[in-house]
């Protein structure tokens, strides 16, 4: 139950941070983004849905059985030669997170104008086929990139697969900025930390997102090579 209240911990302060920057923009003069009666749904919805579901699943999750690996791991780390510049792990961020990026950013576009010029948006299916692109993208890099780590035989390759897959998220921060400064007519102090509060929720949740599922697309993909090595 202690990664459930830690994931509750995490949840809570997200929507702590909205409903402050929701009562920033009340005190500033301006009318908040999300009014006070929908402030209050949402958190009947949080403390009535979310969070039992959150528990009830972590109850059902520890009531499981723990994933079987293939083969048996070494109690004594094996030392890791010396690594390529490329197999850097910031330089391995920027370069998986182009390919998601690239298929996704025009999509982008249509939902940041969506949000914050009051656009209206109605490609839903179209940008249901974007996910799933988006996913197919993210598990491919993963996979590529944790074949490439072993090869090199680095096996440390669970939290680095986490930010490599995610790294995504950082161009989505750096168009975010370029949309702020070239789309924008935003001078005044509180629009302005509204914009960037909000979106630091967006990339948070994208980079979280895009992490768990290159994590998961090497995991698999870990489990299968290794499931096919024979051990005499």
């Amino acid at each position: 139950m202690e990664e459930g209240s830690l994931l509750q911990r995490h949840c809570t302060r997200v929507l702590s941070l909205a409903s402050a920057l929701s009562s920033t923009a009340s005190s500033g003069g301006n009318t908040p983004l999300v009014p006070f009666p929908t402030m209050v749904a949402l958190l009947c919805m949080w403390f009535g849905i979310s969070l039992p579901l959150v528990y009830l699943g972590y109850y059902f999750g520890f009531r499981k059985q723990p994933y079987d690996n293939p083969v048996r791991t070494n109690q004594i780390p094996r030392q890791i030669p010396e690594q390529r510049w490329y197999m850097n792990k910031f330089v391995g961020i920027l370069m998986a997170g182009i390919l998601p990026f690239g298929a996704m950013f025009i999509e982008l576009f249509f939902i940041f104008s969506a949000i914050w010029e009051n656009q209206f948006y109605y490609l839903f299916g179209f940008l249901f086929l974007v996910f799933i692109i988006l996913v197919v993208s993210c598990s491919q890099i993963s996979i590529v990139m944790v074949y490439f780590q072993l090869c090199a035989e680095d096996y440390r390759w669970w939290w680095r697969t986490f930010l490599v897959s995610g790294g995504s998220a950082f161009y989505v921060l750096i168009y975010a900025v370029f949309y702020f400064v070239n789309k924008l007519d935003i001078v005044e102090f509180i629009p302005s930390l509204l914009y960037f509060g909000y979106t630091a929720l967006m990339v948070l949740s994208f980079w979280l997102l895009t992490g768990t599922i290159g994590f998961y697309a090497a995991y698999m993909f870990v489990r299968k090579i290794y499931a096919a090595v024979k051990i005499d």
